[in-house]
């Protein structure tokens, strides 16, 4: 399953490089030279709004406006849920509304999960947010796109086709990947200009994102690798790259505590070399239309706790 080394489990090598990017405080970690990226720092308690006003709002305009909106979904959570109440009670219909889904699970030839498999990541934006919406307020089935072993090949041109992502939701892995773009051979490119122009594939996994994935509800929260899939299918940087807007996400912590494997891997995506070791670290080249959020337990500045130890 672990096709990479330990010794390459670290994004970056470069100990200068490394203790920089650890050494940023927390009042720091909102400043960037490229003023196309806008960092906010949010409370705990208030992070989950900022994600769900915005989508509420494109879904709301779409209705009002009558006008088509194209939104890339991450992974299915409870806040899908809560935005199909909201859509329900203000009776907000989503005809107008194009989903495509970020990524999903494959196996080790390369074939993605179907719907019926039970940690199917699109099957959960069904279950969390699909089912949840009155009938009348649905948008048609065409509009809801996840990948499939017919349309994986061209997925990233059907994005194109519609005109590109109006908004696109993201968050980095503990690989600091983004969607599944890991940092793996299957990506590697000559140049980082190169990188960024590829399209939706499959792909292996990092060993970390198998890690990280082992300790999510659909596989029992208990850290069985055993039972992860070795890859996943994925949009491309590319798709990232060509989205009209992008809205980052940093708040994942361990049940609600103060411990966060995000708070390391962040700063190394926002302030750390754009690099293909270190996937969503692009998102600092994008020119324009780029929030990043931040929960202020992320954010918080990295430093020793001794008395907590392990």
């Amino acid at each position: 399953m672990f096709t990479q080394t330990p010794a390459n489990w670290v994004p970056l090598k470069d100990e200068t490089e490394l203790a920089r990017v650890r050494s940023i405080k927390r009042e720091d970690i909102t400043k960037h030279p490229n003023p196309g990226l806008n960092i906010t720092v949010y409370r705990d308690e208030e992070f989950e709004m900022v994600m769900l006003a915005d989508m509420f709002k494109r879904i709301l305009r779409s209705d009002q406006y009558d006008e088509q909106v194209v939104m890339l979904m991450p992974n299915p959570c409870l806040v899908y849920v809560k935005l199909a109440h909201l859509l329900n009670q203000c009776k907000v219909s989503c005809r107008n509304v194009k989903f495509y889904m970020l990524d999903e699970w494959a196996d080790e030839q390369g074939n993605i999960a179907p719907l019926s498999y039970p940690a199917s990541l699109s099957s959960g934006f069904f279950r969390f947010f699909v089912s949840r919406l009155d009938e009348q307020l649905r948008m048609p089935a065409e509009n809801v796109i996840y990948f499939t072993d017919d349309n994986v090949g061209y997925y990233s041109k059907m994005i194109e086709d519609d005109g590109e992502v109006d908004i696109g939701y993201c968050g980095p892995g503990w690989s600091g990947h983004l969607a599944f773009v890991d940092p793996v051979e299957d990506w590697y490119c000559d140049t980082i200009d190169e990188y960024v122009k590829q399209p939706a594939k499959v792909a292996s996994l990092h060993p970390m994102s198998i890690l990280q994935q082992s300790m999510h509800g659909s596989f029992g929260c208990s850290g069985d690798i055993s039972i992860i899939p070795s890859k996943g299918v994925t949009v491309g940087p590319r798709d990232f790259m060509n989205a009209k807007n992008v809205l980052d996400m940093h708040a994942i912590t361990v049940c609600g505590t103060s411990v966060s494997w995000q708070r390391m891997i962040s700063r190394l995506c926002i302030h750390g070399p754009v690099c293909q070791k270190v996937p969503a670290s692009i998102l600092q080249l994008r020119a324009s239309g780029t929030e990043v959020i931040i929960s202020e337990n992320a954010a918080a500045t990295i430093e020793p706790d001794y008395y907590f130890q392990y």
